[in-house]
């Protein structure tokens, strides 16, 4: 549950409002917060009276460059940090979901099979960190959050690179003793067989309710981890011999994280398919919650000898709600749903003591909640969590379906919002349609991550039809961008690689055309680059556009190129800079037709696609334009809706009230045969305006930030990375 914002709490952090609290503690506080575009995130900040200590300040950073390393697929993706700011804060994602303890608490202990893919998603996890040369040392439940896609490993306050002890006394003890590894608790250096030791207790306490050595006091609690064998009562037996294998007291015994998947991995399906009943149950409340939150502040405490009431107290005064005892123990877990634009889970670490043992929490009243506030969809739906670089052109629209990926693609009914199917995904990038089919790209799990093809989907079932392999001969495809497809043809961004490390500084980055019949090869084209350690995605907006394959290009230097390509060739036929644009700036749909590319997002301009030639132009600035019946609708800072000529950029008119101010830069407005549709992200709601009159006529609150018109069933379907909803479209 949400708390107000205390009187003495900043507005905003960079550019992101803060819009309630969502915990604090010893080091610091996380907020609730809302990006310029909508986006709801969860913005974790540093205790002003330790922020000038350079340990801490460290520790601040590491933890955000390890939750970077993790990303989105295992854990909350962070969006933005400033680690330099007077008061170091980062932003990352909500997780829609309870922490593991909470999961057990209500559901009890899990059966096997929820157990095992558990397992199977956390050594993936901790592989990745290792990978990286990264090490978690804090892995417990309370630091494992539960979502309908998977669970997520969160709190890096103590994560370290490996043989990196400069923050750690010789000596001493940093973890949660019931978790922690022998070699942990013995002060001595903790790799990554260390996070396979506190892997396998957290699956002994998921399977049980259980930690394999109990409870009580920290020194009772490191000299069983250290001299007793685990407590594997309750365990099923399948599993005893895996778990007691990595619970070894002598590190060189246990297994490595690849080999511990091996062993717990057991076919394939979704995570969410062997959780129970009262665990999804949490996961849908949470997301529910979030989704009516009102930004409220409490007022300044009354001065002694002042008149009036007295001032109401704050959080974490009087008896210990369910979420503050969980606050109690040293270090807090929040899990909350987010609303239209993500959920979340994060920690707020304390001082003092080491954290006690998980126990069921007592009951106790809670701080007041946030009022709620009712929206104005025909429906709405929560579907998973957002995946990262997503694709502008997310979600795709066709054939009264809206398809959204989030780990999952959903395929949703835009006329009643019944998910008719859902098909696995790794990223948005990974799906594309040309109008008349979806293609999405195939992750397969041996070897993990690296081996993809390329499928068309049935729209009717979900289900893949004929697969393209995408690797070539002499290497494995590590990661791709489906940019666009048209007349049978697929236009990707390729990288293809003999190793898997990840940061390389040159990696070997082509675009291709990829004929969907034969699987053959059009082109191969190189494209520059990227930078040490980056894993930003070369293209931020393509389509395919009369015959040109056109995109905006993110360049090494964090500025934005236009360039377009020949379809028959993939050779390069214009390319220039998109000056005064942030990448960030630059995610939005292509606008064009058969002669022109449609660029808004500082200037209005209209690029000839033949040489890239602008055709006219307009000062100002403006949002993302759309396009219908010859004429051009965008966002004009200050004005508000304006309707020009695309032949010619000529005026044809501008919104008549008010409102227009109010009107946001940051989505595409939608065009129905009445009205035309712009989101105020200011007041949160979606404003038609008439066509006639261009007065707004009516309004529609919402948290969405993406908006796509359904012609055939008449309703504007409405996204924020991991929801659906509908409204009408006239």
């Amino acid at each position: 549950m949400l708390s107000p914002l205390h009187h003495d709490d900043p507005e905003a952090f960079g550019p992101y409002q803060l819009i309630a609290r969502l915990g604090s503690g010893g080091m610091g506080t996380v907020y609730m917060a809302r990006s310029p575009d909508g986006r709801t995130l969860a913005l974790k900040t540093l205790h002003a009276r330790i922020a000038h200590d350079a340990d801490f300040r460290t520790r601040f950073r590491l933890e955000a460059d390890a939750a970077r390393v993790i990303g989105g697929e295992h854990g909350a993706r962070v969006f933005d940090a400033d680690p330099r700011a007077e008061t170091p804060w980062f932003a990352a994602e909500y997780l829609i979901g309870p922490q593991l303890g909470e999961a057990v608490e209500v559901a009890g202990p899990l059966p096997e099979a929820s157990v095992r893919r558990l397992g199977t998603a956390l050594c993936a996890a901790l592989g990745q960190l290792h990978h990286s040369d990264v090490v978690h040392r804090d892995l417990k439940p309370s630091n494992i959050v539960i979502t309908a896609e998977g669970p997520k490993v969160i709190d890096f306050g103590i994560a370290r690179a490996l043989g990196d002890d400069r923050l750690t006394r010789a000596g001493s003890q940093i973890g949660t003793p019931a978790f922690m590894s022998p070699e942990q608790a013995g002060g001595l250096h903790h790799g990554w067989a260390g996070d396979v030791f506190g892997l396998a207790a957290v699956l002994v306490f998921a399977a049980t309710g259980h930690g394999p050595f109990g409870d009580g006091q920290a020194a009772e609690l490191i000299y069983r981890v250290r001299y007793t064998a685990p407590d594997l009562d309750g365990v099923p037996d399948a599993l005893v011999p895996v778990l007691a294998r990595a619970l070894a007291k002598d590190p060189a015994e246990r297994p490595t994280t690849a080999e511990l998947r091996d062993q717990l991995h057991e076919g394939g399906g979704e995570f969410a398919d062997d959780l129970p009943g009262a665990v999804l149950q949490q996961i849908g409340a949470r997301a529910e919650d979030i989704w009516h939150v009102q930004h409220e502040r409490l007022p300044a405490p009354v001065m002694e000898g002042a008149t009036g009431p007295p001032p109401q107290a704050p959080p974490g005064t009087g008896k210990l709600s369910r979420r503050q005892l969980l606050f109690a123990g040293g270090a807090s877990i929040l899990g909350l749903a987010g609303a239209g634009g993500g959920a979340w889970a994060l920690f707020v670490r304390g001082g003092g003591p080491a954290p006690a043992p998980y126990h069921k929490p007592t009951p106790g009243p809670s701080v007041s909640p946030l009022p709620k506030k009712k929206l104005d969809s025909l429906w709405q739906v929560q579907l998973g969590g957002p995946l990262g670089y997503e694709s502008p052109a997310s979600p795709i629209v066709i054939d009264g379906l809206a398809i959204l990926p989030s780990r999952r693609a959903y395929g949703v009914d835009t006329a009643s919002g019944t998910v008719r199917w859902t098909t696995r995904i790794a990223r948005s990038w990974h799906l594309a349609s040309d109008g008349k089919h979806v293609l999405h790209v195939v992750n397969h799990e041996q070897p993990p991550g690296v081996t993809r093809g390329l499928a068309r989907l049935d729209l009717a079932s979900g289900k893949d039809r004929k697969e393209i392999d995408l690797r070539d001969p002499s290497g494995k495809l590590f990661s791709v961008q489906l940019l666009g497809v048209s007349d049978g043809i697929a236009y990707l961004a390729v990288l293809r690689r003999h190793k898997t490390k990840l940061y390389e500084r040159e990696m070997p980055w082509h675009v291709t055309a990829l004929n969907l019949d034969s699987g053959d090869e059009r082109w191969y084209e190189p494209i520059p680059f990227h930078p040490a350690e980056s894993d930003d995605l070369h293209f931020l907006a393509a389509k395919v556009a009369g015959n040109r394959l056109v995109a905006l290009q993110h360049m090494n230097d964090d500025t934005v190129r236009v360039n377009a390509r020949d379809l028959r060739t993939g050779k390069t036929v214009w390319d220039q800079p998109l000056k005064g644009v942030e990448p960030d700036q630059a995610r939005h749909p292509l606008t064009s037709d058969d002669k022109h590319l449609y660029l808004g997002v500082g200037r209005l301009r209209a690029l000839r696609l033949s040489d890239g030639k602008p055709s006219w132009e307009r000062s100002g600035r403006y949002g993302p334009p759309a396009l219908k019946d010859g004429k051009l609708y965008v966002v004009e800072e200050g004005s508000g809706l304006r309707c020009v000529a695309a032949d010619n950029g000529k005026h044809r008119w501008t919104q008549r009230d008010s409102y227009g101010s109010r009107a946001a830069l940051t989505s595409r407005p939608v065009v129905g045969t009445k009205y035309a549709y712009a989101k105020s992200t200011a007041d949160g709601v979606l404003r038609a305006v008439s066509l006639t009159s261009h007065t707004t006529h009516h309004q529609y609150r919402t948290t969405g930030t993406r908006f796509f018109a359904d012609e055939r069933n008449k309703v504007i379907i409405a996204s924020d990375d991991h929801f659906l909803a509908a409204f009408p479209l006239r």
